[in-house]
């Protein structure tokens, strides 16, 4: 312990200057000013036990960048020499996760910090792609240096030691976060070839840091978008929920149209774009749910798949209507046809499926406002997101906001307020059914049951 306080008390007396290392440049804390008290107490307590037992161990990526863009991180990852059996030995609540990408799970009360070992870059001549130079394999060890440069952006290729304070950088990677640059290291479109998923993060990264793509990174996205046809489904949704979910969802959308990533290439934005009535509602969906992350209140990816299928289902369920079929029914029909259909292009997971229904179910119950209905409506677990949507369908003109208003007030207001608010009951009574006694042949299970 006092050899480590001695070590970073020296470093903070050190040169403010840069210094090169190698391909490397040290950047002292006097220069980039980010302090170990910003790291999170887990991933120091992960450094510093690594570094304790003799192998290197830094943070890295996303979490050093946002630090020195004055961000909160997310998450703290780590790096290190050590391969994924060492760093187990060296913590008692660590698990090793993955099979094609091992890495280590390890665990300080309730945070968890993910550590990988340090990877190199496959040789062109080794390496396993297919026949759009998409990468099979790339999973084997290296050196620092190997590992920052298999990384994508250069803002994203810092590593930083807890115990010095200092940044290490082989990518210049510290200047272009400055200079508010996003670049892609080493050749844009050979990296796009190997993983053209890269394309989306391009945008989404430079959306939601409101950092400007090189002009080098960003040329060959155009040309090079139909690579994103080789990409698998669920690969695709998961980085257009990472972009939905950013929270800053509206101006990933504005820029991925500017460089035409959609029209068959994208199913989920084809939804969002391709809609001349429901384009408004999917973009106010869009803008409430990025307010809502700004403001750290949860945000669910099924509301949003609700919004974005909405008016398919809407058309759906009028053309039931129109072949005289019953409202409800007609509406279960839609929803199952719309589901099935979006699946086979969209991939969206069966786990958000009954959250969707009752979000779309719910709708055509806000327009009873007399009798016990709207009460009971309340006491339902998803009536809020059900009106949150409702308010959305509102905004966008698709409803009277008449509605809107008369549901924000009737849930605020007292038992005495709600009944007056009540429409009266001008539906026909329905007749009460006699329950059946049972005959005395019944037998005694029967009467059980």
């Amino acid at each position: 312990m006092i050899k480590k306080l001695f070590k970073r008390v020296l470093s903070m007396g050190r040169s403010s200057k840069i210094k090169t290392v190698g391909a490397c440049e040290v950047i002292p804390f006097k220069v980039h000013g980010v302090q170990r008290e910003g790291i999170s107490f887990a991933a120091r307590r992960v450094t510093d036990g690594l570094q304790a037992a003799g192998f290197q161990a830094y943070v890295v990526g996303g979490a050093v960048r946002d630090l020195l863009l004055k961000r909160q991180p997310k998450d703290f990852d780590v790096a290190t020499d050590a391969t994924p059996e060492e760093v187990r030995r060296v913590f008692r609540r660590a698990r090793i996760i993955g099979r094609r990408f091992r890495l280590v799970h390890v665990m300080f009360g309730e945070e968890t910090v993910e550590v990988s070992t340090f990877r190199r870059m496959i040789e062109a001549v080794d390496a396993q792609t297919d026949d759009h130079g998409r990468l099979l394999r790339d999973n084997e060890f290296g050196d620092q240096g190997q590992d920052a440069a298999r990384r994508d952006f250069t803002a994203n290729a810092l590593f930083f030691d807890p115990s010095t304070q200092e940044i290490f950088d082989f990518h210049h990677g510290y200047a272009d976060i400055r200079a508010n640059l996003l670049r892609m290291i080493g050749d844009p479109a050979t990296r796009y070839r190997e993983d053209p998923v890269r394309m989306l993060r391009a945008v989404r990264l430079s959306a939601k840091l409101g950092m400007k793509l090189e002009a080098a990174t960003a040329e060959p996205i155009f040309s090079m978008k139909g690579l994103l046809g080789n990409v698998p489904e669920a690969r695709l949704l998961d980085e257009m929920l990472k972009l939905l979910m950013s929270g800053h969802a509206v101006e990933c959308i504005k820029k991925l149209r500017a460089m035409h990533l959609h029209h068959g290439l994208l199913p989920m934005l084809d939804v969002i774009l391709e809609q001349p009535m429901g384009e408004k509602f999917v973009m106010s969906a869009l803008a409430n749910t990025d307010q809502r992350l700004r403001e750290d209140k949860p945000a669910s990816p099924a509301f949003l798949f609700a919004a974005l299928l909405w008016h398919e289902v809407l058309a759906a369920w009028n053309a039931h209507l129109e072949a005289g079929q019953p409202a409800i029914q007609s509406l279960h029909f839609a929803m199952d046809e719309v589901l099935q259909k979006q699946r086979a292009h969209m991939a969206i997971p069966h786990r958000h499926d009954a959250i969707m229904k009752e979000i779309w179910l719910l709708q055509p119950r806000f327009e009873h406002r007399a009798g016990q209905r709207p009460l009971r409506l309340l006491e339902l677990p998803r009536f809020r997101a059900a009106y949150d949507f409702l308010l959305l369908r509102c905004q966008s003109g698709e409803a009277e906001m008449e509605l809107a208003d008369w549901w924000t007030e009737f849930q605020e207001a007292s038992g005495e307020r709600r009944e007056e608010m009540l429409l009266p009951d001008k539906g026909p009574k329905k007749r009460r059914r006699r329950s059946k006694k049972p005959s005395a042949s019944a037998s005694a299970d029967q009467l059980v049951e």
